[in-house]
């Protein structure tokens, strides 16, 4: 169903040349009725803000000295949603697939990508649930004062494929979103697994449980012609 590929450390715009590769792949398959391939890419990124197509510059609270400091770069891109960040200890997720071979249209897709965290999260006894109005995946109950987001979710869709995807906190430096209002919110916070935990997480036992759930989510939109 999927072919998984892990990029590993690489940098932001290195990244988007690659998942643009499929991206644009698979659109000339489809439009040439070729098969399409579905592929999911597996990376980590140095620090970096990425900035969506509709998102406000605004906010991004550092100026260029701030950024230098901290070793961060900021990059506009097509995705949407607003202002994110990318870096060491942050499983980033880029699906590119075909939403046709599922039979799902994006809204039904975000549902998907949020689900598979969500599943993911339950191993680890985080109980994380999805927010009104806020894709991504959040943690809001447990006396927090204000919903804590754990997985930013952002896409792009053409022809009904699909690139860009999600990024979840697992050993991520949190201080680095005090430099963003994080998806344009001024009122929400952020958290990592190993926040919640108290201790840091083998990645790759979340690019195997991303595995896992990505296989068991997207299957169940699968059905045999005998089911049509």
């Amino acid at each position: 169903m999927f072919k998984f590929i892990d990029l590993g450390i690489v940098d932001y715009q290195k990244a988007y040349q690659i998942q643009s590769q499929y991206f644009n792949q698979n659109i000339d398959r489809k439009q040439a009725g070729q098969p399409t391939q579905n592929t999911v890419l597996f990376v980590e990124h140095p620090h970096v803000y990425t900035l969506g197509k509709h998102g406000q510059r605004s906010n991004l609270l550092a100026d260029e000295q701030q950024l230098k400091q901290i070793q961060a770069t900021f990059v506009t891109t097509d995705r949407g949603g607003d202002i994110t960040y990318h870096g060491p200890g942050q499983q980033v997720v880029y699906p590119v697939i075909d939403m046709d071979f599922f039979g799902i249209l994006t809204k039904k897709y975000v549902w998907a990508l949020e689900e598979v965290v969500i599943q993911l999260l339950r191993e680890y006894e985080i109980a994380a649930r999805r927010l009104e109005g806020a894709p991504g995946v959040w943690l809001y109950a447990d006396g927090r004062k204000q919903p804590e987001k754990i997985c930013a979710i952002g896409v792009k869709v053409s022809h009904n494929i699909t690139m860009h995807g999600l990024a979840l906190n697992v050993n991520t430096d949190l201080s680095y979103f005090d430099y963003i209002n994080p998806c344009g919110f001024t009122d929400k916070g952020v958290t990592s697994i190993e926040k919640e935990l108290g201790h840091k997480v083998d990645m790759q036992q979340i690019k195997d449980l991303l595995q896992k759930y990505f296989e068991k989510v997207f299957s169940q939109f699968i059905h045999t012609e005998a089911d049509r």
